[in-house]
């Protein structure tokens, strides 16, 4: 038995998709209502890492979004800044240059976002984006190689990965859309964070189907699990198709009832989006409001 193998046999594997929906169905009545206020939608912008990833991002385009974050506290004195911006490689070394807030500069990389490129240049690239000015790397996992459970040559890859960070973060994407099955999704996330992975990641926003609150609550488990046999604290961070405050209270409710209330700060829980921020600030103004 490799040590992979003896690692996952750890692991809780016994709910089924039924049983996932009809525990985060109570949960959610249970408590979802206890969290729609404007407090929450006030703290949430603080957890959001302003996305920007588009075929026709440019340096003007990516300039002017960060601009209109340096200017955020003005504008919006009483709220919290998002907690990061997250673009492309390329951009890396324009928003290290433009940006004047400290928030958290996170770029994608590694093959992002199909994972589907040879592990060197990965490693190549992730280098090249800390040393740009990238403090958080978010990667995705090799789906094929999930689903084929090729678990130890993940964990190589991003073992190698982690080191090519240094002091970043890393964040490990899922694609829990196309891994949909919750024992794949659980092995995923365990072998991620076996790996270094200080956040898992629910999607890259590219597929269809994106984020749901069943995979976030396979991967909430994972990760109380791995936080009672190893006593580390790994983040979560979900990502596509959260682009309205309701949605995002949903996915906070979940954490918070899962995992606690130490995991309700932006170095534990993430949510990714583009447009999530203005539908934040309008439900805490009670005005529709476009800033981003």
């Amino acid at each position: 038995m490799d040590r992979l193998t003896a690692v996952l046999q750890k692991y809780d594997y016994s709910l089924t998709e039924a049983d996932i929906k009809k525990r985060v169905d109570q949960m959610l009545d249970k408590h979802l209502s206890d969290n729609l206020q404007k407090s929450i939608y006030s703290k949430l912008i603080g957890h959001v890492d302003l996305t920007s990833l588009k075929s026709d991002d440019n340096d003007a385009s990516i300039t002017s979004l960060v601009e209109k974050l340096n200017l955020f506290d003005d504008k919006f004195e009483i709220l919290p800044h998002p907690a990061a911006v997250c673009v492309y490689p390329a951009f890396v070394g324009l928003v290290r240059d433009t940006l004047t807030e400290e928030v958290e500069i996170t770029a994608v990389a590694a093959g992002f976002p199909h994972s589907q490129t040879m592990t060197e240049i990965k490693i190549a690239e992730v280098a090249m984006c800390v040393a740009a000015g990238a403090t958080e790397i978010d990667v995705v996992i090799p789906v094929g190689r999930v689903k084929a459970r090729q678990y130890e040559e993940i964990f190589e890859e991003l073992t190698e990965i982690r080191e090519a960070c240094r002091g970043a973060k890393l964040k490990v994407i899922l694609e829990t859309s196309l891994l949909r099955e919750p024992d794949l999704i659980k092995e995923a996330a365990v072998v991620a964070m076996v790996a270094g992975a200080d956040f898992i990641k629910t999607s890259t926003g590219k597929d269809a189907q994106c984020a749901t609150l069943e995979a976030v609550y396979v991967m909430c488990s994972a990760i109380a699990e791995f936080n009672k046999l190893n006593d580390t604290k790994v983040g979560l961070k979900v990502a596509g198709g959260v682009s309205t405050a309701n949605d995002a209270v949903r996915y906070y409710t979940l954490v918070q009832q899962m995992l606690g209330e130490e995991w309700l700060t932006p170095d534990l829980f993430r949510i990714g989006a583009s447009r999530l921020v203005n539908s934040l600030i309008s439900a805490v103004v009670g005005q529709e409001i476009v800033y981003f």
